[in-house]
């Protein structure tokens, strides 16, 4: 479940394993009009202002890879989604996708001990500017927990 920084409910997102990466739908709720960047961040966790709990983006700090899908000097890392579109009623419903990464398997596990969670951007993500393509501040938040 997505949250806002007051709390609300700001949505779902839901992981699909696939044979070469992961699937993610979105369907988002009161979020501004507009061109969002999403990213996978390194830290289950949704707290304090701006979220600032979630870390960095997934192996971005751990091998220092550059921010962005457009980027030609080394990225993406693997916390880098494809933009989500928000409707004027506030509604958004996209599928992105990530290659080369799993939930849980062995050399690719971006479910591991401290979590993994997904960002909101309140702007659009350019894909190229460091640190997070400009996509502004965290909007909304969710932790990704394994299913039983």
């Amino acid at each position: 479940m997505l949250k806002t920084a007051a709390g609300g409910d700001a949505g779902t997102v839901t992981a699909f394993r696939g044979p070469l990466g992961l699937l993610f739908r979105v369907e988002g709720r009161g979020w501004p009009a507009g061109w969002h960047g999403v990213h996978l961040h390194a830290v289950g966790k949704c707290e304090g202002p701006g979220f600032t709990s979630a870390g960095a983006h997934v192996n971005h700090a751990e091998n220092a890879r550059p921010h962005g899908l457009l980027n030609t000097n080394g990225g993406p890392d693997l916390g880098d989604l494809q933009n989500v579109y928000a409707a004027a009623d506030g509604s958004a419903h996209a599928e992105v996708y990530i290659s080369g990464a799993g939930l849980t398997q062995p050399g690719q596990d971006l479910l591991d001990a401290d979590g993994l969670s997904f960002l909101v951007h309140a702007n659009a993500d350019d894909h190229v500017s460091q640190p997070i393509g400009g996509a502004g501040a965290r909007i909304a938040c969710g932790v990704f927990e394994a299913a039983n």
